[in-house]
């Protein structure tokens, strides 16, 4: 797959006028016009990942409960904003972990690209899989060559079990490289589309995010619906980044699905989440419909319910995660789709303020949108020299 270094050009801006339709999410804008599209790129892929971990932190203290169960204990409505987990309110879990891992990654393989020449940019990210896993207490690979390096994996509060997925931990564990076409397992959990919305990132075509999220999901989930809901998630971010809206840009990756081998199950939960959203914002009974979201295709249509049904942010979210099912997941996901199709203006500031990570999430996205969008420090400057002990291209 190859990387863009610059991104689309005169895309249009907007005023930050948000008015609420039943049914319909208006992105507002966090720039004004004049301001350019890199800023505004810059700001749908910092509110991609912020709005994901919103999700996932909105969800992290429900993951396991029934609805009857989160109604007993919170109320009819449900939680309303963070609750504890682990420790504390607003506390991320592993969805978000992988993701801020999978953002460093491309960075990585486009640095590697740029420098070098050549690059296997899913091999690349499997290496920031492997940081990732190293700080699950994990021991470090000794056939590699360097140890876990880069600003990352330095990050203490990385470092803690969020209950990470027992599929990934064995497929990374197992020193083995899954591809789609050669499969390392025939799991289909969502643990491959939950962290594969930054495979959106860089400019490139819709079949090429497709194409590059299914392989990063592959390399730990082997089942079609493993791997071909990433695909789609990552179709569709890129395109909402691009300012495409979202009713199209699920067109879009409903196109390049359909010519994906495989592709029945994931196309049926997709267009069941998108009939779901056409009747309005779905109730928990109604979402529980189309699965408890612990696996792939189950995960992305509950989140493509809740993100094509929304009025606002905050409700949107509100439903992704108050049902019996994987809460943070659906969550991060819708959190995703809503963050890139609207930017970091529409993510509520009470929220942010008290998100695990805030500075350091927007300090990659900031970083994602330089290298993959704009214009990343020239080989060989101070700058460029800083960067790449930053983000080292292996």
């Amino acid at each position: 797959m190859g990387y863009g270094s610059t991104g689309p050009r005169g895309c249009t801006t907007a005023t930050s006028d948000v008015r609420k339709v039943p049914g319909t999410f208006h992105a507002a804008r966090n720039y004004s016009p004049g301001m350019g599209a890199k800023a505004a790129v810059a700001d749908r892929i910092t509110g991609c990942l912020l709005g994901g971990a919103i999700g996932d932190a909105l969800g992290a203290g429900i993951e396991f409960d029934s609805i009857a169960a989160i109604r007993s204990r919170h109320g009819r409505d449900g939680v309303t904003g963070y609750v504890e987990a682990y420790g504390r309110r607003g506390a991320i879990t592993d969805d978000t972990q992988l993701s801020l891992f999978t953002t460093e990654g491309i960075i990585r393989a486009s640095v590697r690209g740029r420098l070098r020449g050549i690059c296997h940019p899913p091999s690349v990210v499997r290496l920031a899989y492997l940081r990732w896993y190293h700080t699950q207490g994990q021991p470090w690979p000794a056939d590699l060559p360097k140890g876990p390096d880069g600003w990352l994996v330095e990050v203490a509060g990385l470092h803690h079990r969020r209950a990470p997925g027992t599929t990934c931990l064995g497929a990374l564990g197992s020193g083995a490289h899954g591809e789609p076409a050669r499969p390392i397992n025939d799991s289909k959990g969502c643990g491959g589309v939950m962290r594969a919305a930054p495979a959106g990132f860089p400019a490139t075509t819709t079949a090429k995010r497709f194409e590059f999220g299914c392989e990063i999901a592959a390399l730990t989930h082997g089942h079609p619906c493993g791997y071909l809901p990433a695909g789609f998630l990552a179709a569709t971010v890129g395109a909402l980044v691009d300012e495409i809206d979202l009713t199209s840009a699920l067109d879009g990756a409903e196109a390049v699905l359909q010519q994906w081998p495989h592709h029945d199950e994931t196309l049926a939960a997709v267009r069941a989440g998108r009939r779901l959203a056409s009747a309005g914002a779905p109730s928990p009974e109604a979402i529980e419909r189309l699965g408890g979201g612990w696996v792939g295709e189950e995960a992305l249509a509950i989140a493509i319910a809740c993100a094509a049904s929304a009025t606002s942010f905050t409700d949107a979210l509100l439903r992704a995660v108050n049902h019996s099912g994987d809460s943070d997941s659906t969550g991060s996901i819708t959190g995703n789709l809503l963050g890139a199709a609207a930017s970091t203006a529409v993510l509520p500031e009470p929220w942010l303020a008290d998100l695990e990570l805030r500075d350091v999430i927007t300090r990659l996205g900031a970083d994602a949108a330089r290298e993959l969008r704009d214009e990343p420090p020239a080989d060989g400057s101070a700058d460029g020299d800083l960067w790449f002990v930053r983000y080292p291209g292996w």
